[in-house]
């Protein structure tokens, strides 16, 4: 029975050598959409700002919605704090982005 999977993993490895790839391409030019290295971190803060202050909405909206469904149960409410902090964290993570962002500038030289 294994030698079923040898078979069918060395028919596999010779189909994907024998495939028209990479090597029969033409060449291709990569054009690069930052000018810069600032633009390039100016680019990652704006990503991580996005994507922290997304996450934090995402707590927010959890915790609150735990915080109304809890009807009175004090886990629930503590589960429901526990996210508000979290959220919390994330706005303030989005908020020290841009200072992140100069700091490595000012070590890049950018």
């Amino acid at each position: 029975m294994s030698w079923w999977l040898l078979a069918g993993a060395a028919l596999l490895i010779v189909a994907v050598l024998c495939a028209p790839g990479a090597h029969a391409a033409e060449p291709v030019e990569v054009l690069a959409l930052a000018g810069s290295v600032s633009d390039v971190l100016d680019n990652v803060r704006n990503w991580i700002m996005g994507i922290l202050a997304s996450l934090a909405t995402v707590f927010l909206t959890v915790g609150g919605v735990r915080y109304v469904m809890a009807g009175g149960d004090p886990g629930e409410v503590e589960k429901a704090k526990t996210a508000f902090k979290s959220a919390g964290w994330g706005y303030g993570l989005a908020a020290m982005a841009p200072v992140v962002v100069e700091i490595l500038k000012g070590i890049v030289g950018a």
